[in-house]
């Protein structure tokens, strides 16, 4: 059956690169204001969480996954920093220096020159407190599994050897022969 008109995957990915079109063209801020929205800050002020989602963004990029994702990181960043002063400190003095690296808000710098500035300070112990914090807030999350097809732990369904362990369509069937007889 042949369908004439367009897809809803296709609509949705139309879509959303207009979106982005639109976003860059405008100058707008590629940060959906949904996701700053959606934080919940108790240490962190709106412009150190926005700085961390970037930057985040900058260690972690996977332009096809959503700012929600990373707004995760910043939530849990700061719940954090709500219960430990050295590392509220850290966060916001580390956001500082960002912004003083060039003079400028560090998330108003293009995206060339805020990772000159990130690898300048890649081995500062405010960096790699936010890329520890976003290597476990990004990839422990479910929904990002998705993204990566990753569908989780298979002990509790049984292990693998009944979901997917041989479910490879990329490769031709194998002949008769190159497997041993049942016996």
């Amino acid at each position: 059956m042949i369908r004439k008109g367009i897809y809803r995957r296709q609509f949705m990915q139309s879509g959303g690169v207009a979106a982005a079109g639109i976003a860059v063209s405008s100058g707008a801020a590629l940060i959906a204001p949904g996701a700053l929205q959606a934080m919940t800050l108790a240490t962190l002020d709106a412009h150190d969480g926005e700085t961390i989602l970037v930057m985040s963004r900058q260690i972690f990029p996977h332009p096809a996954l959503g700012d929600m994702y990373y707004a995760k990181v910043v939530t849990d960043l700061d719940l954090k920093a709500a219960s430990d002063s050295s590392t509220a400190a850290q966060l916001k003095e580390g956001v500082a220096g960002l912004d003083k690296a060039m003079g400028i808000p560090w998330i108003a710098l293009s995206e060339g020159n805020q990772l000159a500035v990130l690898t300048t300070i890649a081995t500062t112990p405010f960096f790699q407190t936010v890329r520890s914090g976003a290597l476990v807030s990004l990839y422990n999350n479910p929904l990002v599994w998705r993204y990566f097809g990753y569908e989780g732990a298979s002990f509790p369904y049984g292990g693998y050897i009944h979901r997917g362990f041989n479910d490879i369509a990329w490769l031709p069937q194998p002949p008769e022969t190159a497997s041993p007889p049942a016996g």
